[in-house]
């Protein structure tokens, strides 16, 4: 484990095991990949830290990307790597993939494409929350899994010595934080504060949530405690954000406060608060003070849309991933960001697939709908993807069209196609912006209800909106369960494009459209967020001229109306006190009286 000592210098313990596991990896050249693996603040980078200073020392050719700061796809990788396409230059000897779990579109990319192709004594090191898909453990390649656990006890005595803890109390933190790095950093932090700090009974998941609260109730500094709260809210934090956020005064010194602090690091887009503190601390803010909590939020999207306009096409990335973290729709999150471990992997359907894909469409289709999978699959079997399971079975499969397939479909006997095609002849897109369509996701025992396969079908094509933005404009996608999937899409901008389904083989086909618009995913994300914060909405109103857009007009408000609207509207929902408008409207306390 990582610490940062007096003086911001760091230093390891621990981990001897683990560190010499990678480092006969790197020598052995049995294995081209490695994934180390562990729960939240298991100490994971700190691990990758220790390796790569001891590979570097011997002058080895290392590389490491923070995948929260690269954009998840080829074209992102391959420029955070300084490469213009694969194969033009050479990979460093090891290449680190940190904080991976948010690179998930990319894992069968890497899998299939970037592995293969390394030169003799070239390695990947993956280091993520969730365990490797099964896939891996199959690679030609070689594979080997490193998964991190508590602390042994000695080390964990050490760690909490480093800190300075004293010896008496070593063994009594232990028994509060059970080896978890981690909570073992904030147990020593909070014990200055709490020297009778008591958690031995919490639930070993519970720990970091308790720690990271009990730590923010014990930020003095008003200041401090506003900046800890914003940044925690929000992805990263810079300084024009946490000006946002609070005032610019206070973000002038809660930078520097905000460094000081065991679990935030400077990275290369701003500071980081570690995820798993920064989970429990905004949970935390939400659930003591919402109308705060969504004041953070609003202020944070109204900086990121305005810096945005400016941000060079490189860093476009970073605002993407900053407006993923804001929205709180879990289709949304789980859609980009999958929170949980994903058994299946997906990859390009190859001929000897073909017998897997039939028999399924056949299982669940009428005939006559089969037939026409069949042709597309005759016709552009680049178009399909299937999703296998641990043992390389396929158990799904859907097919992703783009503009030529939509529009090379008159005449192709397939009625979805060619109601795509009418619909983007009479609505089409502006000039160099593009259209992909789904035109059929079926799982081998559920068809297209609601599965495993169908995530990671969802989760590929979010891959493919990454890979396209901003040419992106339109999504079309079929269904014929309407009830199931017409409450979770209509939410996310998708509408109908004709009153009356499709009936092929009497089943009913109905077709939705999602017009992402000129911003394409990126206006589109952040209209979604926008309109959680209920600050997309003209309806709204406009905070810098307190107007309000009422039956189609403007209507002028005074600065206390303003003010209460926008409470008001916060608060939806829930009952006000007299109170709470004095005091977070007309800024003053509640002392009796009229």
């Amino acid at each position: 484990m990582a610490i940062r000592a007096k003086g911001g210098l760091r230093s390891f313990v621990g981990r001897r095991l683990e560190l010499a596991a990678l480092e006969e990896f790197v020598r052995s050249g049995d294995d081209a990949v490695a994934y180390v693996h562990g729960i939240a603040g298991m100490g994971k980078s700190a691990l990758v830290l220790a390796l790569t200073e001891r590979l570097e020392a011997t002058g080895a050719d290392v590389v490491v990307l923070d995948c929260r700061t690269v954009e998840p796809t080829e074209r992102g990788l391959l420029g955070a790597l300084g490469m213009d396409e694969m194969g033009r230059s050479p990979l460093p000897s090891l290449l680190v993939l940190d904080h991976y779990e948010v690179f998930r579109l990319m894992d069968t990319w890497l899998r299939q494409m970037l592995v293969p192709s390394l030169e003799s004594g070239s390695r990947v090191l993956l280091a993520g929350r969730e365990p490797p898909v099964a896939a891996w453990f199959s690679s030609p390649t070689g594979f080997r899994s490193v998964p991190l656990g508590p602390l042994r006890d000695d080390d964990a005595v050490g760690l909490l010595d480093a800190l300075g803890v004293s010896e008496g109390e070593t063994r009594r933190l232990n028994r509060i934080a059970r080896g978890h790095p981690l909570a073992l950093t904030l147990a020593a932090a909070g014990a200055d504060h709490q020297p009778g700090l008591e958690l031995e009974e919490a639930a070993s998941g519970r720990v970091i949530d308790e720690l990271a609260r009990l730590f923010l109730s014990d930020v003095d500094d008003p200041t401090a405690r506003r900046a800890l709260e914003a940044a925690s809210v929000v992805r990263r934090t810079t300084e024009p954000l946490l000006a946002a956020m609070l005032e610019q005064d206070e973000a002038d010194d809660a930078i520097q406060q905000l460094l000081d602090l065991p679990f935030v690091d400077a990275g290369r887009d701003g500071l980081v608060v570690h995820e798993a503190v920064r989970e429990a601390i905004s949970a935390f803010v939400r659930g003591a003070n919402p109308v705060r909590h969504r004041g953070y939020r609003r202020a944070a999207w109204r900086e990121l849309r305005t810096e945005v306009g400016d941000a060079a096409p490189g860093d476009l990335w970073r605002y993407t991933a900053d407006m993923l973290y804001l929205i709180e729709n879990p289709v949304v999150r789980e859609a980009f960001f999958p929170s949980g471990a994903q058994p299946l992997a997906v990859e390009p359907a190859r001929p000897g697939d073909a017998t897997a894909i039939a028999d399924i469409a056949k299982r669940h289709e009428p005939s006559e709908a089969a037939a026409r999978l069949g042709s597309w699959w005759t016709e552009a079997p680049e178009t399909f993807s299937v999703i296998r399971d641990r043992d390389g079975v396929v158990v799904g499969f859907f097919s992703l069209l783009d503009t030529s397939h939509i529009r090379g479909a008159r005449g192709f006997d397939d009625p979805v196609v060619e109601e795509w095609a009418q619909h983007l002849l009479d609505n089409p897109v502006p000039k160099g912006q593009v259209a992909l369509a789904l035109r059929r996701w079926l799982d081998v025992e559920r068809g297209e209800l609601p599965c495993a396969t169908q995530a990671a079908c969802w989760l590929d094509v979010k891959r493919a909106y990454m890979a396209l933005r901003p040419a992106l404009r339109r999504m079309y996608v079929v269904v014929q369960d309407v009830p199931t999937y017409w409450p979770v899409v209509e939410k996310l901008g998708f509408r109908p494009i004709a009153e009356q389904p499709v009936v092929i083989g009497g089943a009913a086909h109905s077709s939705v459209a999602l017009d992402f618009g000129p911003g394409s995913v990126d206006g589109w994300l952040a209209e979604l967020v926008g309109a959680e914060l209920g600050v997309g909405d003209p309806s709204s109103g406009d905070e810098n001229a307190r107007e309000l857009l009422v039956r189609g007009e403007l209507v002028a408000l005074t600065r206390l109306e303003y003010g209460l609207f926008t409470h008001l509207r916060q608060c939806e929902g829930r009952a006000v006190t007299r109170e709470d408008l004095l005091r977070e409207v007309w800024g003053t306390e509640y002392t009796g009286g009229s």
